[in-house]
């Protein structure tokens, strides 16, 4: 076990997407030492998987590259990649963090070049994608990674394959000898900000997303639309590579059920009004989007733009919770319910299914190795010890701007610990 350097005046801040970076950074800029922990190669998170944020449509790059410029100008924070923390030890003021370091078998030589991707053979599942497509198993995340650095998977180590990434590399920057490490970090307060996941979408039995290809989720979804997602922005169907011009979109897909998410995951209403956007810029008149939904929840000045795709022809609203989904022999999907404003039964065919899936935390409070108190969902309400903080989506369902004014307080109240131990030692 290694011993990072560390004191009782640094914050850890666990998870590096929006919302960890955003309490790391406001952490640093107050003059706080901060160590970023955070579990995959690289920073961004969900949000960097994301096409557009709403109501604007304008691209997260724009916001990551801003809170990136920041971050490699502070000093004061460390980043860990490829980090997992195991324990939490000690109390208010003074913990000991401990921290699993997973290697990337790439060091601080490589320059992104991409010759050992080129090298390479074996390909593997794209996380960036959702799984979508593949890619090398030797990949830089996507273009704005932080470290902007190569990733050997796993499961190229030991093989030939590894051998050549190392052979067509020019930098010396392929490790293929790192090992696991464990280490330790000292620190008065933890910031736990590791945001969310997607439910899982085939455990909602009657809507046969394992069963049928052309049924997918809003988080896939979005990765379609993106140009640099696995088709190139065009919106095709997995079964065939047909265009997908006649589009469902269900709402509270796992969400506000007692057999699966009790809680409502506020975001999925939004995504889908911006994804029928993305419907109507790919196939102008020529598309279709249909929303099925029990209501629609649009807060604040979001408001707004819910009015503006209700104005859109191309987009129709069925007020109705679909029984279920069946798939004829063409890979068209039919959608079975009873629309509640008129009370008369349907059965709708569309081209592809978009199931608005529910968001829970991607760590369950009870597997967070500290005292928190959570509620019924396993989101972080409060730190029994007063000294690990929630951020972000690891408290509750948020959309980004939310995320990051949850995220800011968890760094003042982190702040505070940190100059309480330190008049405490005075």
């Amino acid at each position: 076990m290694t011993a990072i350097i560390a004191t009782q005046q640094t914050i850890v801040v666990v998870g590096g997407g929006i919302s960890g970076m955003t309490a790391a950074l406001e952490a640093a800029e107050c003059g706080k030492e901060v160590v970023l922990v955070e579990k995959s190669p690289t920073l961004g998170g969900r949000t960097a998987l994301l096409y557009r944020y709403f109501p604007k449509l304008c691209h997260p790059t724009c916001g990551l590259e801003i809170n990136l410029r920041r971050l490699k100008a502070n000093p004061k924070i460390r980043v860990l990649t490829l980090a997992e923390v195991t324990g939490i030890s000690g109390k208010r003021g003074d913990y000991t963090v401990t921290v699993k370091l997973s290697p990337r078998y790439v060091n601080e030589n490589c320059t992104a070049c991409g010759a050992c991707a080129q090298a390479v053979e074996t390909e593997i599942p794209n996380p960036y994608n959702y799984n979508l497509n593949t890619i090398k198993a030797a990949y830089l995340p996507f273009a704005m990674a932080y470290p902007l650095r190569y990733v050997l998977d796993p499961s190229i180590i030991g093989t030939s394959d590894a051998e050549r990434a190392k052979a067509a590399c020019k930098y010396n920057a392929i490790d293929l000898d790192q090992k696991e490490e464990i280490v330790e970090l000292k620190a008065g307060a933890v910031i736990w900000a590791t945001g969310w996941k997607p439910y899982d979408a085939a455990k909602i039995q009657p809507y046969g997303y394992d069963r049928f290809p052309n049924v997918i989720t809003s988080v896939e979804f979005e990765r379609l639309a993106d140009p640099h997602g696995p088709t190139g922005g065009k919106i095709l169907r997995p079964s065939d590579g047909r265009e997908a011009k006649n589009i469902a979109f269900i709402q509270c897909a796992g969400s506000r059920d007692e057999n699966h998410l009790r809680h409502c995951s506020r975001i999925c209403c939004m995504a889908s009004l911006k994804q029928t956007q993305y419907v109507r810029e790919a196939y102008g008149d020529e598309g279709r989007s249909t929303i099925y939904y029990i209501d629609i929840r649009a807060i604040d000045r979001l408001e707004d733009f819910y009015q503006k795709v209700q104005k859109d022809p191309t987009v129709k609203f069925v007020k109705s919770k679909v029984a279920r989904i069946t798939e004829e022999k063409n890979g068209d999907l039919v959608l079975h319910g009873v629309d509640t404003e008129g009370y008369h039964r349907y059965a709708n065919t569309h081209d592809l299914v978009v199931l608005a899936i529910g968001m829970e935390p991607s760590v369950p409070a009870g597997l967070i190795p500290a005292e928190v108190v959570a509620d019924s969902s396993g989101f972080i309400e409060a730190s029994a010890s007063g000294g690990v903080f929630g951020a972000g989506c690891a408290t509750n369902a948020l959309d980004v701007n939310r995320a990051v004014q949850s995220s800011t307080a968890a760094a003042l109240r982190a702040i505070q610990v940190i100059n309480q131990a330190a008049r405490a030692e005075a």
